[in-house]
């Protein structure tokens, strides 16, 4: 393990979960995350960053010096359904924007509990219509997430095969909730090794996202959704995460309907720990991979 790591974890252990754990209002939270992400999130120099809208939703595109305009990634930010936005994740989608030469969109979904299930995944399938009514082709967009919104990309990407519609190049999902019944082991198991996120914090912003609706619905939970003829996906999660159970089934009922499936699984790392580029070297390696993987199969879309 890298010293920054084992130090990244120990402060997150001692000083972010306790505080998350502790009972807080939405607002809390977002105030809280916004003002962590502004301290320690941030895209690289020359990285341009704009305020706008796709299909009719608040957005954020960011853009690195080497992006190109004909690739999009639409990527959804994590938080439970809660908290988190385009804010909070723009530092992280500037560095992938530069490895991947892609522009990033982030939507500003509609959070829970002012906008409960399904107003994430009606707003996310907004913003892919609002790409492609923009002149982007199918195989120019590759949707990505992470944590809950790593769950509604996959959640995005089941509802456009159940509709037979056109797919993206490819899918990517960083420690992705997948099952909102949380019926993974790991729930249970990686309670206190996971040094960011509380069980008893997913528990209740699932509560503030779902309500009474049915958890093993595959809008919410995409563990349940048919997957046949899907693209390339790219799923990750850490050892001691407690949605590990959640990438690990995910990646294999994909497997199970013939995806090709890229599942990456790390030693003792924090949730979503791409979001820690500059911190630890994990993130930049995890993104550098994330590039690394996209550029062939957009080559093989633009050849095809």
């Amino acid at each position: 393990m890298s010293w920054r790591r084992a130090l990244l974890n120990t402060s997150l252990r001692w000083f972010e979960k306790p505080h998350l754990a502790r009972a807080a209002t939405p607002e809390v939270l977002r105030k809280s995350f916004e003002m962590k992400a502004r301290v320690w999130f941030h895209p690289p120099r020359g990285t341009h960053v704009r305020r706008d809208r796709v299909g009719q939703v608040p957005a954020t595109w960011v853009a690195a010096r080497e992006a190109r305009e004909d690739r999009v990634i639409l990527y959804f930010h994590g938080g439970g359904y809660v908290f988190g936005s385009s804010r909070t994740h723009q530092g992280m989608l500037g560095h992938l924007s530069a490895h991947a030469g892609a522009v990033a969109c982030l939507p500003d979904y509609r959070l829970a509990p002012e906008h409960p299930f399904p107003a994430a995944i009606e707003d996310a399938r907004a913003a892919w219509d609002g790409l492609r009514g923009e002149g982007f082709a199918p195989g120019q967009i590759v949707i990505g997430g992470d944590s809950a919104g790593g769950g509604l990309a996959l959640a995005v990407l089941g509802d456009l095969i159940a509709r037979g519609e056109a797919l993206p190049t490819a899918v990517f999902a960083l420690s992705p909730l997948t099952d909102m019944t949380f019926s993974g082991a790991s729930m249970r198991g990686n309670a206190q090794s996971d040094v960011v996120l509380p069980a008893s914090r997913a528990q209740e912003a699932a509560e503030m996202y779902l309500g009474t609706q049915d958890a093993r619905d595959p809008l919410a939970s995409p563990l349940y959704a048919d997957f046949a003829g899907a693209p390339p996906i790219y799923i990750t999660a850490g050892t001691t995460e407690i949605l590990l159970d959640d990438t690990c089934r995910m990646a294999e009922r994909l497997r199970e309907q013939g995806a090709d499936v890229r599942e990456v699984i790390l030693e003792d790392v924090p949730h979503v720990w791409p979001l820690f580029q500059g911190l630890i070297p994990e993130a930049r390696q995890t993104l550098r991979e994330i590039g690394q993987w996209l550029n062939p199969l957009w080559q093989t879309k633009a050849d095809s």
